[in-house]
């Protein structure tokens, strides 16, 4: 496999397969959306399907789900499980103290509901998702489709009281039409290069008529397991204060992934 795979592709393969050693027979998962989210999944499933281990996933989009049920993981919905042991999604950016940007994806509203309804909260990623200041990555912000415009205005216009480097915001496209998340909202990507006090801008935008969430995901993540194209992975916790390296082999003629498109 290690000859088929790009090295980010590596990255986000040995992080996920390391992940899901957190998860334990009988654990209620959240299921997390994006790519480096659809390998975990793969990788649950092959421990369902090959060691028998029983774990009901809470997906975080329509795409998640599908992909948990081909694979052989139960799934239910979330008012279903009431409460998680844990959840293991992706991001696009992460800081050293473990704040997120999420929602590249789409997925920023389910993801942050069903990590918050968790004991706790697992990301995998590769190496260059960190950053000294989160805002390099657009920040999504989901919005009612109702008014839209307005809302945009009062995002651009609040902008300018808050510290970050750049104030340009654009409506996510599919094609020729707004991008419709799984709610039926649309996404306003903000361009902010740089994010000065994630908390705080977090509160800020909540708090607008219009606004449904946003892609900041603060105090939310317990753990980072970050992928390395060797086969390296190094695990964060933010509650322990600790940092552990481990190595994960590539076994050349695992195919598991082969047909992974996402």
């Amino acid at each position: 496999m290690s000859g088929e795979l790009s090295p980010i592709d590596k990255a986000k393969f040995v992080a996920a397969k390391r992940a899901v050693d957190y998860v334990e027979d009988g654990m209620r998962v959240g299921l997390g959306t994006g790519s480096t989210a659809a390998w975990m999944v793969r990788c649950l499933g092959e421990l369902v399907r090959e060691d028998g281990l029983r774990v009901t996933g809470v997906p975080t989009s329509s795409r998640t789900a599908a992909l948990a049920r081909d694979v052989g993981i139960e799934v239910v919905s979330l008012d279903e499980a009431r409460w998680l042991d844990l959840t293991i999604d992706g991001a696009d950016e992460f800081d050293g103290n473990l704040n997120l940007i999420k929602g590249g994806g789409g997925a920023l509203l389910q993801e942050k509901i069903v990590a918050t309804a968790s004991d706790q909260m697992i990301v995998i990623t590769d190496a260059g998702k960190e950053v000294e200041h989160l805002g390099a990555f657009p920040l999504p912000v989901e919005v009612v489709p109702f008014g839209w415009q307005t809302t945009k205005a009062l995002v651009e216009e609040m902008l300018v009281s808050v510290d970050v480097l750049g104030r340009d915001t654009s409506l996510r496209m599919n094609g020729d039409r707004p991008y419709i998340t799984d709610e039926g909202n649309y996404i306003l990507d903000l361009h902010l290069g740089r994010i000065g006090n994630a908390r705080q801008l977090s509160m800020v935008l909540n708090q607008m008529p219009g606004v449904v969430e946003n892609g900041l995901f603060v105090d939310i993540c317990d753990v980072v397991v970050i992928g390395y194209g060797d086969g390296r992975v190094e695990l964060r916790d933010i509650n322990e204060g600790t940092v552990e390296t481990d190595r994960l082999e590539f076994v050349e003629d695992d195919n598991l992934f082969r047909d992974l498109t996402d």
